[in-house]
């Protein structure tokens, strides 16, 4: 009867958040949102017309570079919250990786935020402006966010392998470019792990003879093989990152407020692309192996509370955080002054850059260089004469 006793209180404390959320949390909370919604909107508008509209009409390359310093000020608040405001502990372990790599990052799905926090790995190695992520087409539709992975060329799927294989081949052959730095960031499962939809996937898993795996879902092998296919001429290695959460695993107002999680710890392996098979059922099968090793990793640390070959990767900078953080704030004061308490024209300026966000979002449409309209026109003409 006392061990049952025990039982239940432990489990009873282990819903409980890591902090309680008090007045003082969810007042920073809600200031960090309209932070981060204001800076966020004002950059966008204010930005895309010169970044993604005037330089991409004459250099790709020189946009994508722009337009990545200018996201990875605004993403570096990210980790700075997480780090440094909710003293959220993050820990690595496996290999250390070199600075400044073109990748393409593995990682299981334990929850709605896994992906923010590759942000901390990515500032680490000096590559955060320029990740990007495979992730469901309804996350477009997202007031203002929607609007920042257009431009970010976040590459949107339905879910669906019949629609999303044109889709993805025709995105990720804009991104083979070797002098565009890169991480673009997929999970296998294709959607986050919970209870039920892992007892699904073990009986799929039974059925059709594949490993059962308890703590990760199976992995869906054609849209690893497609990345991997489009991009291997231009990738250094891929990087299997393993996610774990002490506690429990947050949500996004977890995040926001400060109240979970405790530690979030990333085992992370890299793998030169040339040893990653080149067929799709071998790598395939590649995949559904480091998937096991996922696996085992997390049973492993739900027992011993960390992963194996702990890192000592250095601690982000205060001074340079705050230093961003009063750029990025300062920057934004002067655009909402501009757009409000100024002239006309700025408000006209805002106006159209909103109207152009909004139909390249709706109608899925990049600009590209003029060479390319003139050598399309010119085709088109040629074509017609003969």
């Amino acid at each position: 009867m006392k061990k049952m006793e025990v039982c239940g209180l432990v489990k009873s404390e282990s819903r409980l958040k890591h902090r309680p959320l008090t007045p003082s949390r969810l007042l920073r909370g809600l200031i960090c949102i309209v932070v981060f919604l204001s800076t966020a909107f004002m950059c966008l508008v204010y930005f895309v017309p010169v970044a993604v509209v005037g330089l991409r009409l004459f250099n790709i390359h020189c946009s994508r570079k722009t337009v990545s310093f200018i996201f990875g000020l605004w993403l570096s608040l990210w980790p700075f919250l997480f780090e440094k405001i909710n003293k959220t502990k993050v820990v690595f372990y496996g290999d250390s990786i070199p600075m400044k790599e073109r990748v393409l990052l593995i990682a299981n799905h334990r929850t709605e935020v896994d992906w923010m926090y590759l942000w901390d790995l990515a500032l680490r190695k000096g590559s955060l402006g320029c990740i990007k992520y495979i992730l469901k087409s309804s996350l477009m539709k997202l007031p203002i966010f929607g609007w920042g992975f257009h431009i970010l060329e976040f590459i949107a799927v339905e879910r669906k392998w019949e629609i999303d294989e044109q889709i993805l081949h025709q995105k990720l052959s804009t991104l083979k470019d070797p002098q565009d730095p890169l991480w673009l960031s997929i999970f296998p499962e294709g959607t986050d792990y919970t209870d039920q939809k892992s007892k699904n996937s073990q009986k799929f898993a039974a059925e059709a003879g594949l490993p059962v795996l308890t703590n990760v879902l199976l992995p869906k092998t054609k849209g690893f093989h497609a990345c991997l296919e489009a991009l291997r001429g231009s990738l250094d290695a891929v990087y299997d990152v393993t996610i774990a959460y002490k506690n429990q695993c947050p949500s996004f107002l977890d995040n926001v407020f400060g109240v979970d999680p405790s530690e979030v710890h990333m085992h992370v392996r890299r793998i030169p692309v040339e040893e990653i098979p080149v067929t799709e059922t071998k790598a395939g099968s590649w995949l559904m192996d480091r998937f096991q090793i996922k696996d085992q990793l997390l049973s492993d640390f739900k027992i011993q509370g960390h992963f194996p070959d702990q890192l000592n990767e250095n601690e982000i900078s205060t001074f340079k955080c705050l230093l961003t953080v009063t750029a990025v704030v300062s920057v934004t004061a002067m655009f909402i002054y501009l757009t409000f308490f100024s002239l006309f024209w700025f408000k006209l300026y805002v106006g159209l850059s909103c109207a152009y966000l909004a139909l390249a979002t709706r109608f899925n449409f990049q600009l590209m260089p003029l060479t390319n309209y003139l050598h399309a026109l010119h085709n088109s003409k040629t074509q017609k004469i003969e």
